[in-house]
C-alpha cells in the first residue's frame, strides 16, 4: 500500500485504476496492459506517445497506430470523446483546447512499437491548457513522466 494512504483509500485508487484499463481498452482499441504511454510537454505543445510492450506483438502496434491516428483526427476536430470515455471525467485543459482548436496543430507519426501524436500551438492559453491536460494524462496513467516542460 503507498505511503500516506489509507487502506480505503487505496482499495478506491485499484478500483479506479482497474475501471480506467477496463475502459481504455474499450475507447482506444488495445488492452492496456499491453502498451506503454508516455507525454511529454514542450515548449510549444507537447506529444502523446503509446507503444507496445512486445516488439514483436503486431497486432497491439496496429491497433495503437489506429487509435492514435484516430486520435490526432478527432482532437482536431476538438473531440474528445475518447478521454472522457477513458477517464470517466473531462480532462483539465480540454475546454480551451477546444476553444483554441484551429490555433493547435495534432500530427500522428507512426513509430516501431506503435505512434506519437505531435501537438503543437503559438497560442498562450492553448498551450498552457495543453500542458494541462498531458499533466492529467501523466498523472492518471502513473507514467512516470516529467509534469515541466522538456525541450
Amino acid at each position: 500500500m503507498p505511503a500516506g494512504m489509507t487502506h480505503e483509500e487505496h482499495m478506491a485508487q485499484m478500483k479506479k485504476d482497474a475501471e480506467m484499463k477496463q475502459h481504455g481498452a474499450m475507447a482506444m482499441g488495445f488492452d492496456q496492459d499491453k502498451a506503454t504511454h508516455h507525454f511529454t510537454l514542450t515548449a510549444h505543445g507537447g506529444a502523446i506517445a503509446v507503444g507496445a510492450n512486445d516488439p514483436a506483438d503486431q497486432a497491439t502496434r496496429d491497433q495503437i497506430q489506429a487509435h492514435l491516428k484516430d486520435i490526432a483526427a478527432a482532437f482536431g476536430r476538438g473531440e474528445f470523446d475518447k478521454p472522457l470515455m477513458t477517464h470517466g471525467e473531462m480532462p483539465p485543459g480540454v475546454a480551451a483546447m477546444q476553444r483554441h482548436k484551429s490555433e493547435i496543430t495534432y500530427t500522428f507519426e507512426r513509430s516501431e512499437r506503435g505512434g506519437i501524436v505531435r501537438i503543437a500551438t503559438p497560442n498562450a492559453d492553448a498551450l498552457n491548457a495543453i500542458h494541462d491536460f498531458l499533466r492529467y494524462q501523466i498523472r492518471e496513467h502513473a507514467t512516470g513522466d516529467p509534469l515541466t516542460v522538456r525541450e
